[in-house]
């Protein structure tokens, strides 16, 4: 057999392979964190959206983003960050995950303000009177939570 038919057989073979493992892979993984929105239907307005497990210690960093969180994004993004329904998603939830929102996602957000684009709540304003630095102390307490939860 020729070299190159060689080359392209294999290539064909290990491309294949290739998405049989990621398919596979992706069917079991993030098992009760899927990217789609829970159904809120049966939750009462302003309801947590999802429960959220609390971390037993959370680094210094992230005490001084938990107190900034509670101060500007708590009243809608609800305690804890489990959301509340009819106002704002949650954010201990798979959609914020970091290979899918960066830290510097959250950065943005919160001086420039996001168009809805994974959930139904409308539009999310700039916030007013944090720094980068605030946002990247809340995006640390975030991040412990959403460890605390499974979603890394």
């Amino acid at each position: 057999m020729n070299k190159t038919l060689l080359a392209i057989v294999a290539f064909f073979l290990v491309g294949g392979f290739a998405v049989y493992w990621n398919a596979t892979q992706r069917a079991t993984q993030g098992t009760g964190h899927s990217m789609i929105p829970p159904d809120t239907s049966t939750l009462a307005e302003g309801a947590p959206i999802v429960e959220v497990a609390l971390p037993a210690e959370l680094s210094a960093d992230a005490q001084i983003g938990k107190r900034a969180f509670d101060a500007k994004c708590a009243e809608c993004h609800g305690a804890n960050a489990a959301g509340q329904n009819g106002v704002a998603p949650p954010l201990v939830h798979k959609t914020y995950e970091p290979n899918h929102h960066s830290d510097m996602a959250f950065v943005l957000a919160a001086k420039n303000g996001v168009r809805a684009h994974h959930w139904n709540f409308g539009n999310m304003p700039a916030v007013e009177g944090v720094t980068d630095g605030d946002v990247k102390m809340i995006t640390r307490y975030i991040r412990e939570l959403q460890k605390e939860n499974g979603i890394f």
